[in-house]
């Protein structure tokens, strides 16, 4: 199949795709979102460690690219519902199987940056959990 673009040439608009779907919490949001409509507080329990802030510009971000749909009832207060749209669900099985594939390889890449850091005599940071 002969594409118009190529992801490979610095200007090629198809990095920006990119760029979004590389996100984690883009990533996080389409496969809550693939499993059924949620209220934006409810994606920001269940999705640990994004910020409001992040939660809300990301959400925005994959309206505007035709991912997800938002829909506003008029309740008191206001309740505010994403979805995902047919755009957004042909990346639901991709970004799931990324998640999948962290997940079960999490311990290997863990040795390996152990090994690597122990070779080049580099003591990482502790984190904050």
């Amino acid at each position: 199949m002969d594409y118009a673009y190529d992801v490979y040439k610095k200007n090629c608009p198809t990095r920006l795709v990119l760029d979004r779907l590389a996100d984690k919490w883009a990533l996080l949001i389409l496969i809550r979102l693939g499993e059924k409509p949620i209220r934006f507080n409810q994606l920001r329990r269940e999705i640990e460690g994004v910020s409001q802030k992040v939660l809300s510009e990301t959400l925005r971000s994959l309206e505007r690219d035709g991912l997800i749909g938002r829909a506003v009832f008029a309740t008191v207060p206001v309740t505010v519902e994403y979805s995902i749209l047919p755009l957004g669900r042909t990346l639901v099985d991709t970004a799931q199987a990324l998640t999948r594939w962290a997940e079960a390889n999490v311990e290997s890449i863990l040795a390996a940056q152990a090994a690597y850091d122990a070779l080049l005599g580099f003591t990482p940071r502790l984190l904050a959990a």
